[in-house]
């Protein structure tokens, strides 16, 4: 499965190689992106392994905030 996250407090490099290491920390993460300029992180992620609510929160672990979706919106 391959979604983008949107997330808020990324600042520098430095967070998109924080973000990019749940990698290394999750089984079942087949890639990351991440982008501070877009404020993004791009995870595509082996759905047997590893569910969304894990790399959820392993974002937050790392000290970002998700944005959530506006009902009705994906």
């Amino acid at each position: 499965m391959k979604k983008v996250f949107q997330i808020t407090n990324m600042h520098c490099p430095a967070c998109v190689m924080r973000l990019e290491g749940i990698e290394d920390d999750l089984p079942g993460i087949r890639s990351t992106r991440a982008s501070f300029h877009k404020q993004i992180l791009e995870v595509d992620w082996d759905e047997r392994l590893v569910s969304e609510t894990q790399i959820a929160s392993a974002i937050r672990e790392k000290g970002y905030t998700l944005v959530q979706p506006a009902a009705g919106k994906k």
